[in-house]
């Protein structure tokens, strides 16, 4: 009978011990599971310039979710488009002080912040959105300008050929000499030097400002017809691509949140954006196309210069990489090196 009872507490015993250690073992296990399951994702802030409608934001957008997607939903990104969270021209300086954690704009909103930089926005006959992006970043990753330092740059991109959009027909310099066109950074020089009068202001503002007839004419990539509705207050487009401009437009994150990071979450961040160079060049170029595609249902009409006014409209904007070259020259700039590396870059990029 003592056996029977010893027996039957040895048995006890050891369905305690093996009790105790599954036990042991799912304590062990479960935090890293339900860290897994529990953990809150890292939540960024986007603000991006465009109209939620435009297909740069929607490539914004796509990028975002790609990062979401990849990290496994550890990130996510919430946008803020149109200028809800900072406008255009308060979005980089936004990026620094932490308002948004990341940002889109252009460089040229903030006309003097970014004299190395500026030089990808001169009149170089850029032939596409997709050269002109990749320049763009080509550009960049050679001169690395201490003037982005204050925050994470993950990629640029930049509009196809910028051409001039008019209430009144203009197939010469004469037509244009002393008309209002609406620009930005070095667009405006170009208007300048083309005979125009400048008029400052960013996209959000400028379908308003030609329809009341504050400005007579915008200088923009053809998608802004469409993209930005401006094909209902312009009849004109001057296709004058010879002197094709760009606007270069940046992606940047602010520097204490992306140091944050964990080096895994950095390299998705550097992967997706290393892609979505080429997204948003095709992205350009198709606006491009769907630009001119509305205007001319529209009834607008598009207005090729001649062989000779082109000409023309090359010489006149000589003045503006001379006088890019001389403004840069007197902040201690190599502005020669500039438009020299991004005339063989736009070279390079339109083959």
């Amino acid at each position: 009978m003592k056996k029977a009872v010893n027996f039957i507490l040895c048995g006890l015993l050891v369905s305690l011990i093996a009790v105790s250690c599954g036990k042991k073992s799912e304590d062990t296990a479960a935090p890293e599971e339900q860290a897994v399951k529990t953990s809150a994702p890292i939540e960024l802030s986007y603000s991006i310039f465009f109209p939620p409608t435009h297909a740069q934001c929607k490539a914004g957008t796509s990028w975002a979710e790609e990062i979401q997607k990849r990290s496994g939903g550890a990130v996510k990104i919430n946008i803020f488009p149109g200028g809800t969270l900072t406008s255009a021209n308060e979005c980089y300086d936004g990026v620094v002080n932490g308002i948004s954690d990341l940002g889109m704009s252009c460089f040229a909103y903030t006309r003097g912040r970014f004299p190395v930089m500026e030089a990808l926005d001169l009149p170089l006959g850029y032939p596409s959105g997709m050269a002109a992006t990749r320049t763009a970043n080509d550009y960049y990753a050679r001169m690395i300008p201490g003037e982005l330092d204050d925050v994470h740059v993950l990629y640029i991109h930049a509009h196809g050929p910028g051409l001039l959009h008019t209430k009144k027909p203009v197939r010469t310099l004469e037509d244009l000499k002393g008309m209002k066109i609406r620009s930005t950074g070095l667009s405006a020089k170009v208007v300048e030097a083309l005979g125009g009068v400048p008029v400052a202001m960013p996209q959000g503002g400028t379908y308003e400002a030609l329809q009341k007839g504050v400005v007579e004419g915008t200088f923009a990539p053809i998608e802004t017809l469409k993209g930005w509705r401006q094909a209902e207050v312009v009849d004109y487009t001057t296709d004058c691509h010879v002197i094709g401009y760009t606007t270069a437009m940046f992606v940047v994150m602010n520097r204490q949140k992306w140091d944050a990071l964990p080096e895994d979450i950095r390299k998705i961040f550097a992967e997706v954006s290393l892609e979505w160079i080429t997204v948003h060049g095709k992205v350009w170029d198709e606006a491009d196309q769907e630009g001119r595609a509305y205007t001319e249902e529209l009834g607008n009409t598009i207005i090729p210069l001649s062989d000779d006014e082109g000409r023309k409209w090359e010489k006149a904007v000589e003045t503006v990489l001379n006088d890019y070259v001389d403004a840069a020259q007197s902040k201690g700039i190599d502005g020669a090196r500039s438009v020299a590396l991004l005339k063989e870059l736009v070279s390079t990029n339109s083959k």
